[in-house]
């Protein structure tokens, strides 16, 4: 017995034949409840527990279908993943390619919507459902680089017998993930993947590199993208009175009057020019901009009318496995904020704890460890900046008056599966929701 955790290391130095008989026997164990002759690594195992969840099929797994190919693409024109393809080809298709491999990019859901690489493995590929249009999300296929990774939100390497399905066994791949660097949205990922024979332990190095490389590109373009807007809006700006922004699509500030100077202004899901309600600004005018936004504020009421209404009730809900929002209600409207994971553990902490959290309170129930408040302090004033009146301090908490509302998954195993952090894995055990 060896409760030592199998590592990459160790697989690498073994031949195909033997690293998929280890990990078939641990794999077996797993799935019929006894102790494994090597313990998994903890991102394989906490996966098949997961994947055991499900009720994916052990065998051939529980495909949903491919997407139409309009479907995909439709995902493909409104990805942002799109601008920084030949970043991606060139770092990884070419050595990817000779090494009998392919590269396949994911869309946040796990569905894939490019491939390049090898055309003998893209063959292989199409006999294991890994094509166009698929779901390797975990819930479809169970323990699998794609899925995997879009659930631990950091680089994952799966090899033979450690994929959850019996027919993915012959296959080893690598995955990471890719976020917008503009708010930490999960974009997709990128994977390599090829026949179990080649695994080399360096393949996730790679495939994480490129993927950072690929982010870099998307903050460049976003930054240049702000500064032509504000080349734009400024010279508009020094004519107007009273309180206006300059916002691209996404609320990112180029330009702004009259106002304290902000990163971002969250904007409605669905917003066109006139009249409309923006948080914690109240009733706004809207007009178009070349990629962006010229929002008017209205000047707060000396009787703190409608313009500077707080928000009377938000609704947290952490029941999807990686994808988490925040809605607002109050007098202003309602509006929906999409939450990063460390976001949304942040505020589940606060809607299980009303009566508020020290920053040293919040670092043990994160990290386990008291003394990391200046993450916890840094992470909460970017909330604190987007989320305007929903959040107080001294102690962090949901401001007073405001009633909150806490939606998680009806089987609490499931709550925000992506995280180690200690009060939320606590909240996994039965009796928590």
């Amino acid at each position: 017995m060896n409760d030592e955790p199998m590592d990459m290391a160790r697989l690498s130095a073994m031949d195909a034949r033997q690293a998929s008989r280890v990990l078939s026997g641990v794999r077996a164990a797993a799935l019929s409840g006894r102790r494994p002759p090597v313990t998994p690594r903890p991102v394989i195992g906490e996966s098949w527990d997961r994947t055991l969840q499900y009720g994916v099929d052990p065998d051939r797994g529980s495909h949903p279908g491919l997407l139409a190919l309009d479907e995909i693409e439709a995902r493909r024109r409104s990805s942002p993943i799109s601008s920084v393809l030949p970043t991606l080809r060139q770092g990884i298709v070419t050595a990817a390619g000779g090494a009998r491999h392919i590269m396949v990019v994911t869309d946040a859901e796990g569905r894939m919507l490019w491939r390049d690489g090898s055309q003998a493995v893209q063959k292989q590929a199409d006999g294991l459902g890994f094509e166009l249009g698929a779901s390797w999300a975990e819930e479809a296929v169970g323990t699998n680089a794609v899925g995997t990774a879009l659930v631990a939100r950091r680089p994952v390497q799966v090899h033979s017998a450690e994929h959850f399905v019996r027919r993915h066994h012959s296959w080893t791949c690598a995955a990471a993930p890719l976020h917008d660097p503009r708010d930490g949205r999960l974009l997709g990922v990128v994977d390599v993947s090829g026949p179990a024979a080649s695994l080399h332990p360096a393949t996730l190095a790679l495939v994480s590199a490129v993927a950072r490389l690929a982010e870099s590109e998307l903050r460049e373009r976003h930054l240049a993208a702000i500064e032509r807007l504000r080349a734009v809006a400024a010279p508009m700006l020094c004519r107007i009175g009273g309180r206006a922004v300059a916002v691209d699509r996404n609320g990112w500030t180029a330009a702004v009057t009259g106002m304290p100077p902000m990163n971002r202004l969250v904007l409605p899901r669905s917003l066109s020019a006139g009249q409309v309600r923006i948080p914690s600004f109240g009733l706004c005018t809207v007009e178009p901009l070349p990629d962006g936004w010229l929002v008017r504020a209205a000047e707060p009421r000396p009787d703190g009318g409608e313009a500077c209404a707080e928000p009377s009730r938000v609704v947290l809900d952490l029941r999807m496995p990686r994808h988490w929002t925040l809605s607002v209600m109050g007098g202003t409207g309602s509006w929906t904020q999409d939450l990063t994971p460390r976001h949304a553990e942040l505020l589940y902490v606060l809607a299980r704890h009303r009566e508020g959290r020290t920053a040293a309170q919040l670092a043990l129930d994160l990290f386990g460890d008291s003394a990391r408040t200046v993450t916890v302090r840094a992470e909460l004033s970017r909330i604190r900046r987007t989320l305007a009146g929903v959040l107080d301090h001294r102690p962090y908490r949901f401001a007073d008056g405001v009633g909150v509302e806490l939606l998680t998954p009806a089987d609490q195993t499931g709550l925000l599966p992506h995280s180690t952090a200690p009060a939320v894995v606590a909240g996994r055990s039965p009796g928590t929701g």
